[in-house]
């Protein structure tokens, strides 16, 4: 029950800061050169912010991801690898993150 309240605010909490960064957008299409190079930071500050998004979903992905697995080779040896595999998955949302913030 716990989760499922912390999942409804997460939820409205993204939909919240989606809606602000689309009225930011509109309001943001007339610049001066001043502006430009302020919100350049800006854009800048934001991909910092959501790599540190990405970072804190990875990790907690991974360490559910990670418990399973060990549980799993546990039981049967043989599924190392496609254990590995399912562990390391999430990291590539931290890697698009990475990239995201590089592209700016």
């Amino acid at each position: 029950m716990k989760n499922m309240k912390l999942t409804r605010l997460s939820l409205r909490l993204l939909l919240v800061l989606w809606g602000l960064t689309l009225i930011a957008g509109v309001v943001s299409a007339q610049l001066s050169a001043e502006e430009i190079a302020e919100k350049d930071t800006m854009a800048k500050l934001g991909a910092g912010i959501a790599l540190a998004g990405c970072g804190i979903g990875t990790g907690l992905g991974q360490g559910q991801i990670g418990a399973a697995a060990v549980g799993w080779v546990a039981e049967d040896g043989s599924k190392l690898g496609l254990a590995m595999l399912f562990t390391v998955l999430p990291e590539t949302i931290l890697i698009f993150g990475f990239l995201a913030m590089f592209l700016l």
